[in-house]
């Protein structure tokens, strides 16, 4: 009898060591997944952007997508102001298979935007170059995209006042051997092949009435913020970019560059398109 006592005092003295290897055979593996981190300014950015609908609905379970892109910075400041920085962070952090960075920049690099402007000779490519080098050097995967059109028209034909901002984001992942999203190509085919009054559907808030009839009548786009009719025979005033794209986060407001749902919608799909051919590997990731 006290044999037996001994043999069941023992038993369940070892009792705790059997339920702790029990719960360390059966511990999940580690679920494996990509991060998408998006870097730019506000037409990427997650209020006037295509970014939160890419990453709301072009992206499956297995890719965390991130939208550090914000308002009214170019390749310049967004570095020199920390957001970069913040970017490392995320891209160096680790629990991921791969990370995956898209870049963006062009709007606020062009010239007269104080505190925002850079030289599309001098430091533009070379910001841009450097963005390339420093994600591969944290071991994340560069991919460029070159900047979205904006929707102002004269006589009927889409102005493209970024195109040598595009070329010279088409140059820099050429020499660096970069993927690129050629965002500004496609927008502009597109939004040349609506016309400026239905490409108005793509804005944060519907236009004025007198926007509307410019455009309409002229096929020409006019300042959407004045809110003064034009008069007869006058030449009504052309959109100045650099006035209205805030610093900051970007107005709910009527414009020719910010982006409402309607318009994130439309291009985060041509977004998730180009990504798709320019990086293969990403395809098992996304959502067409």
């Amino acid at each position: 009898m006290r044999l037996k006592a001994l043999t069941l005092a023992a038993a369940l003295a070892l009792t705790p060591l059997a339920v702790q290897a029990q719960t360390a055979e059966v511990a999940p593996p580690k679920f494996r997944a990509i991060k998408i981190v998006l870097v730019g300014d506000s037409t990427t950015a997650v209020l006037g952007g295509w970014g939160p609908s890419f990453c709301g609905w072009h992206v499956t379970s297995f890719a965390a997508c991130i939208n550090l892109a914000r308002g009214g910075r170019s390749s310049g400041n967004y570095r020199a102001e920390g957001s970069w920085a913040l970017a490392m962070d995320e891209i160096k952090s680790g629990g991921f298979t791969d990370t995956y960075v898209l870049i963006q920049f062009g709007h606020n690099d062009q010239p007269g935007k104080p505190g925002r402007s850079t030289d599309l000779a001098t430091e533009f490519p070379v910001n841009m170059k450097r963005y390339v080098d420093e994600v591969r050097a944290a071991g994340g995967k560069p991919i460029l995209v070159t900047p979205l059109t904006r929707r102002s028209f004269k006589d009927g034909k889409l102005l493209d006042d970024l195109g040598p901002w595009a070329d010279a984001v088409r140059k820099v992942a050429a020499e660096t051997n970069t993927p690129v999203v050629d965002l500004h190509a496609r927008s502009q085919a597109a939004v040349q092949a609506m016309g400026p009054v239905e490409a108005m559907k793509f804005a944060q808030r519907p236009p004025s009435a007198e926007v509307l009839e410019a455009a309409t009548k002229t096929g020409t786009t006019i300042a959407a913020s004045t809110g003064v009719p034009v008069a007869p025979g006058a030449a009504p005033a052309a959109q100045n970019n650099a006035a209205v794209e805030p610093m900051g986060q970007a107005k709910l407001s009527f414009d020719y560059t910010h982006l409402g749902v309607v318009g994130a919608n439309y291009f985060s799909a041509i977004v998730t398109d180009e990504l798709s051919k320019s990086v293969p590997a990403l395809r098992r990731y996304l959502i067409q």
